[in-house]
């Protein structure tokens, strides 16, 4: 939070943690079904293997949107064409490699240093999915809605 005039703004990164309450766009009014519904959503994302585009030296595509950094995901060779397609970009080849959603979780996203989620068919309009920065959804360590880390150091009894 930063102080703004004698007032606490909250940092926009903070935004993301809502996004992680109430489930995927449409699907329910009630926030404990709706919570649910993203579990499952995101449990089955971790299973999956997805496409991640990637370089000519094999590092993932990525954006930097709204102070975080997102890694691209597609759950298909129909989404990754639609992605090329809306960039324009459909005439090149578009490499890529099968991750598991949780390496992209779990392994990318802390490797990244910066805040940083994944975006799954992000060509799809509302049938695409964001997974942001947040608890529950990246490791603690790297989330933006965790104020601070606690360490347990043991105190040598």
């Amino acid at each position: 939070m930063v102080e703004d005039g004698g007032r606490l703004r909250r940092s926009r990164l903070y935004d993301y943690t809502d996004m992680a309450v109430p489930g995927p766009p449409g699907t329910t009014d009630d926030p404990e079904r709706g919570r649910h519904q993203f579990a499952v959503l995101l449990g089955e994302f971790r299973r999956t293997a997805v496409l991640v585009p990637v370089d000519q030296d094999d590092a993932p595509l990525t954006a930097d949107f709204g102070g975080v950094r997102w890694f691209y995901a597609f759950s298909d060779e129909g989404a990754l064409a639609r992605f090329a397609l809306a960039r324009g970009e459909g005439d090149r080849e578009w490499p890529y490699q099968r991750w598991l959603g949780a390496r992209l979780l779990d392994a990318a996203v802390p490797a990244a240093g910066v805040p940083c989620g994944v975006a799954l068919d992000c060509a799809d309009g509302e049938d695409g999915v964001v997974f942001p920065p947040v608890r529950g959804i990246v490791p603690d360590g790297v989330a933006v809605d965790v104020d601070e880390v606690v360490v347990d150091e043991g105190d040598g009894r």
